[in-house]
């Protein structure tokens, strides 16, 4: 039985193996930099061992589901307070920072925006479909997610990390139920490449029990559809931390870009302190950045119960303030709202790095990732729960 299966591809080679023969209505998106190509098609498991012969492949897997970092504590139409500064952007330093990411683009893989929102005025918004449902946002987490990293200050409240960003790609990658594919990842994430994206931010994450569901709904006994699941599973990490390698290799010769992701919502600390989840795909790949959770507290930032360990670094991810589709703002929390403050302060580093040098991945990344400080966290934190800590924008 043919599954449909993403195949990474370097140009630079003119090898071609016979088995592609296998593959019907390939899909391609080029990317003339890297000199690499994304093509997804059916292939038979059993053919693929020998697919992954052909030279000029460095990667196949099986397209799996992906879906939203499903945000916690949702309420829509809500009123700003008497700040006029979220919480969030004070706490990475945002509003003390003298960069506004300023000749920095952002894209942001999710479920679309609400590009007439007036938080996103004055942007150069470029929009591309992988759903198959055309632009917009019926969802609101993208609005969300996009507000929080270059929205600009609507109703005398500042919700944008970096509000000075002129252009940002959306990449509408998650359907109005928050369901997607990871091909249509990956195929996102070369486009947001090739249009100059400088920093990369996804709230997503691998649907692993969607997978095995969907496999025993083709008619595979359950034990056989957990293992090739798992295997698919492994490949696709495997798949984008190539894809993230490769990156940062073009990076080196041309636009730097990194990839930012949130490190998932399935712990469930305030249940049991043990109840703890690693990092969940494809933010565990390595290459990616990956973002837990922080809430606020009298005592200081104390990680968010839900909020995976194991993450690279932290941001505000409890209660936050944002953009809403139709106007006004909604308040979410979860990982997938401690990732744009990081991608936000991703572009600030990045314009400061572009001031003062010459911005390479290597760099950007290392900036981003050093940035975070365990000053102002409540005493007795786990290290494994934070990373390096809050991120936090330059300031000077």
């Amino acid at each position: 039985m043919k599954q449909k299966h993403i195949i990474l591809r370097t140009t630079q080679s003119a090898t071609r193996d016979p088995f592609l023969g296998a593959l019907s209505q390939v899909r391609t998106v080029e990317s003339v930099a890297a000199g690499l190509t994304v093509e997804v098609g059916e292939i038979e498991p059993r053919r693929v061992s020998a697919v992954t012969r052909d030279s000029s492949i460095l990667a196949v897997a099986p397209a799996i589901p992906m879906s939203l970092i499903e945000p916690l504590d949702v309420k829509k139409n809500v009123r700003a307070t008497a700040q006029t500064v979220a919480w969030g952007i004070k706490a990475v330093g945002a509003d003390t920072s003298p960069f506004t990411g300023s000749g920095v683009v952002v894209a942001v893989l999710d479920t679309g925006i609400d590009a007439s929102h007036p938080a996103f005025a004055g942007v150069q918004i470029i929009e591309q479909d992988f759903t198959g449902e055309g632009n917009g946002d019926p969802h609101g987490h993208g609005t969300h997610c996009a507000g929080t990293i270059f929205g600009r200050a609507t109703n005398n409240t500042r919700i944008g990390v970096a509000p000075g960003v002129e252009k940002a790609l959306i990449g509408k990658v998650l359907g109005q139920n928050g369901g997607g594919s990871s091909d249509q990842i990956v195929s996102a994430i070369q486009w947001a490449g090739q249009n100059g994206a400088n920093v990369i931010s996804m709230s997503l994450g691998m649907d692993f029990p969607g997978f095995v569901k969907q496999l025993i709904g083709q008619g595979y006994p359950a034990e056989l559809a957990t293992s090739y699941a798992l295997e698919g599973y492994r490949a696709n990490v495997q798949l984008f931390e190539r894809l993230a390698a490769l990156i940062r290799i073009q990076g080196s010769f041309s636009q730097a870009t990194i990839l930012i992701a949130a490190a998932g919502n399935e712990s469930q600390r305030d249940v049991n302190p043990d109840f703890e989840i690693s990092v969940s795909p494809p933010a565990v790949s390595e290459g990616i950045v990956s973002v837990a959770a922080l809430g606020e507290s009298t005592q200081g930032f104390i990680v968010a119960p839900f909020s995976n360990t194991g993450a690279n670094i932290s941001g505000p991810g409890v209660k936050i303030l944002s953009a809403k589709p139709g106007g006004g703002f909604a308040q979410m929390s979860g990982t997938s709202m401690a990732t744009p403050h990081v991608a936000g302060v991703a572009a600030l580093w990045a314009e400061k790095i572009m001031k003062t040098g010459l911005l390479t991945p290597a760099t950007l990344m290392a900036k981003l990732v050093a940035s975070g400080t365990e000053t102002g966290l409540k005493v007795g934190f786990d290290p494994a729960d934070v990373g390096t800590g809050m991120a936090r924008a330059p300031q000077v």
